[in-house]
């Protein structure tokens, strides 16, 4: 049939359609800024302080889409390619290209149905009208006569580009992949501006046939390379097709440095978010952070999160709630509550400076205490396993002792510490001070990461607790005085101080930094949290590292687990406008103090006005009632069945240890008073008695030793 048969087959054919009723006007399309507004990409995207993307997160699962492409942001060859698979006389016609429509009538209608022949402009019109689609198979007659019409009425209202424009953005290329921003980055992990000549190829072939396997896609594709003149190379094609089909199964959406973060803020598909954080830092850490996790991992160490902010802001700079590549769990670890430790020790010293309790220079026995609790005996340890005697506060804050830390918490009552607490942003620990008990001092209670860099926040800036923020827009509220100013500086003084720190840590740790800083670490119950946090003039840098799920890590503490990571970003921080320590308010005295006898070198200490002192003297020995340490009255003992009875001792101790007093056990007199006794223990009920120099008793305890079987 000649080309002049086909068009009058055509018109003939049109004239049909008219007379069955098809020639009413398409409905009416949308223009091309409505288009480009309504798009929303599957992702929501949260973005730092700058609009850096730090995070995109999946929202709409029926359909994979990005960001809009503009058609400057598309490659030449993909362009090339897809106008010559598509619609080769794109440029030329007025949205139907009635020669290549005269064509596919030659090849006959076919019961009521016409083959090929849509142009970009109708196939645009189809994207756009869900009316124009065909149920399945292929389109009537009647809905391509409504294709043409819409079409038409399109190149009449867009200009050339913006079809162009819009089709590369609502095609489908693959599976879940809309527009050829999510393909390009899905199957080539490149931006469509990338694409080059093979990629462009390949995309364009996917057009005709998204399903096909890879051979069938790099057939079509080298033969449309022929088509444009190229030589491609066909070999190279389908490995390149297979390489992307296997990549799209593990596309994800990216970047991704703050999924947790993320998850809290994005809520609906196309949604970009702007947040306080720092994208650099942000990375900085997280590489920080990872690292450390790496060299812990043999002592089953798995996850980490990290917390900067702004102390003058509150800004949250940095969000990292999991950096670990073996973590077993999608867990926040800023916001999960975790056992405290000993990071819950400054706010038990800064209530008791504020209550005029204590002062910096007052000193605590370090030495062997039991108490007796509703639920038992609490002996409290160190974590070295040694007693320091008598120690100031300064020494026992700074070296974290734990007796001194469960004495000063007898005198401030356990009450008033969790209130306190509670006021610097612990909203966690919620039940009674007789819940807690006196391991409350030691960070029995779960707080998360969050609460504590808002908490230790509050001590940078002289009391004054502020909420953190991760929004620029969220307005920062006055906050309220939670310390007084006096007392958080000397906290903030003792935390900073080397010397006193070396007590516990010797003087080569990582907390000692080239520039002031107040730091403290913690370790929880049976090494299941680490903590370091700690501050600067400008920065609060809180680090945790642990396992999710609860198990514990092996030989690591807050010097050697968190506190390596803490003192790293600390050092990122550093641009030379943080290195001093805080300014000293109102109410305080600086004193030269000395110790009689020498207990501690002199030194110049900082006191809350009308606290200080020159001297700080013990009082005789001769006038203190003497008294049984250990073991404590009432306790029960048991012997350990898998440790030989002869390799097991049980710490007699008593003070003050004077000269000439004695240990009487059941009548018989055991051994000298004046050192620690290592007792042999035997089952059975026993009491022991300490004899002055006359034999006289002056305490009395008893307790038992039980012996268990395996």
């Amino acid at each position: 049939m000649s080309f002049t048969a086909a068009s009058g087959r055509l018109q003939c054919w049109l004239l049909s359609l008219t007379l069955l009723g098809f020639s009413a006007a398409a409905s009416s399309l949308p223009d091309f800024q409505a288009v480009k507004q309504g798009w929303r990409p599957s992702d929501a995207t949260l973005l730092d302080r700058s609009g850096e993307p730090l995070q995109a997160q999946r929202m709409d699962f029926s359909v994979r889409r990005l960001a809009w492409t503009p058609l400057s942001g598309v490659s030449q060859a993909l362009r090339q390619a897809v106008v010559s698979a598509e619609d080769r006389r794109f440029y030329q016609h007025r949205g139907v290209d009635w020669r290549a429509l005269a064509s596919a009538v030659l090849g006959g209608a076919g019961e009521g149905r016409l083959r090929g022949a849509s142009t970009l402009s109708m196939q645009l019109a189809s994207l756009l009208d869900p009316a124009l689609r065909p149920a399945s198979g292929r389109r009537s007659l009647a809905q391509k006569w409504r294709q043409i019409q819409a079409a038409l009425e399109l190149e009449q209202r867009w200009g050339k580009d913006q079809i162009f424009e819009a089709y590369l953005n609502l095609a489908g290329f693959r599976g879940e992949l809309q527009g050829v921003a999510a393909a390009s980055a899905a199957l080539f992990a490149t931006h469509p501006s990338g694409l080059g000549p093979d990629q462009g190829l390949l995309l364009a072939a996917m057009l005709r046939a998204p399903n096909a396997a890879a051979p069938a896609l790099a057939r079509r594709a080298c033969a449309l390379g022929h088509a444009l003149g190229q030589s491609p190379d066909c070999a190279a094609l389908t490995q390149k097709a297979a390489g992307a089909l296997e990549r799209e199964a593990l596309a994800a959406p990216s970047p991704h440095l703050a999924p947790h973060l993320a998850r809290r803020l994005l809520r609906e598909p196309g949604q970009s978010v702007q947040s306080t954080m720092d994208g650099g830092l942000q990375r900085r850490v997280l590489q920080i952070l990872r690292g450390q996790l790496q060299g812990l991992a043999n002592s089953n160490v798995r996850d980490g999160a990290a917390l900067v902010v702004d102390n003058a802001t509150g800004d949250v700079l940095v969000y990292v709630g999991s950096a670990g590549s073996a973590s077993r769990s999608q867990v926040d670890g800023v916001r999960a509550p975790r056992q405290a430790g000993s990071t819950l020790k400054p706010f038990l010293y800064g209530l008791a400076l504020e209550k005029r309790y204590l002062t910096a220079a007052s000193l605590l026995d370090d030495a062997p205490l039991n108490l007796k609790t509703a639920s038992g005996l609490y002996i409290p340890q160190n974590y070295d396993r040694e007693f320091k005697g008598l120690v100031s506060v300064r020494s026992a804050l700074a070296g974290s002792l734990n007796i001194p830390a469960v004495r000063t918490l007898m005198l401030v009552g356990v009450e008033r510490f969790r209130e306190r607490l509670r006021e610097h942003g612990y909203a966690g620990i919620q039940r009674s001070g007789e819940y807690y008990g006196y391991s409350l001092a030691l960070g029995s209670a779960e707080v998360s990461l969050w609460e504590q860099v808002q908490a230790y926040r509050s001590l940078a800036l002289e009391g004054m607790l502020r909420p953190l923020r991760v929004l620029p827009d969220e307005a920062e509220e006055p906050g309220r005085r939670v310390l007084d100013p006096a007392a958080a500086y000397i906290i903030a003084d003792i935390l900073a101080d080397r010397s006193s720190r070396a007590l516990t840590f010797g003087l080569a740790n990582p907390l000692a930094g080239r520039f002031w800083a107040a730091v403290k670490t913690g370790t929880s119950k049976d090494m299941r949290d680490n903590w370091c946090i700690g501050f600067n003039r400008r920065y609060t840098v809180g680090v945790w590292v642990g396992n999710f799920e609860g198990d514990s890590m092996r030989e690591v503490s807050g010097v050697s687990g968190a506190a390596p990571a803490w003192a790293e970003i600390m050092a990122a921080l550093d641009d030379g406008a943080a290195g001093e320590g805080p300014a000293i308010p109102d109410g305080l005295q600086r004193q030269v103090l000395r110790f009689e006898p020498a207990l501690e070198p002199p030194r110049q200490e900082w006191f809350l006005a009308g606290t200080e002192t020159a001297t700080v003297r013990l009082t005789d020995p001769a006038t203190r009632r003497a008294r049984i340490e250990a073991p404590a009255d009432g306790v029960l003992i048991a012997l350990d069945p898998d440790i030989p009875v002869e390799h097991q001792a049980l710490l007699l101790s008593a003070s003050p240890r004077r000269p000439g007093w004695s240990f009487q056990l059941d009548g018989q007199r055991l051994a000298d008073a004046q050192a620690v006794f290592k007792w042999q223990p035997r089952p059975g009920a026993h009491t022991l008695e300490l004899l002055d120099d006359g034999g006289k008793p002056q305490d009395q305890v008893r307790f038992t030793v039980r012996a268990l079987t395996r």
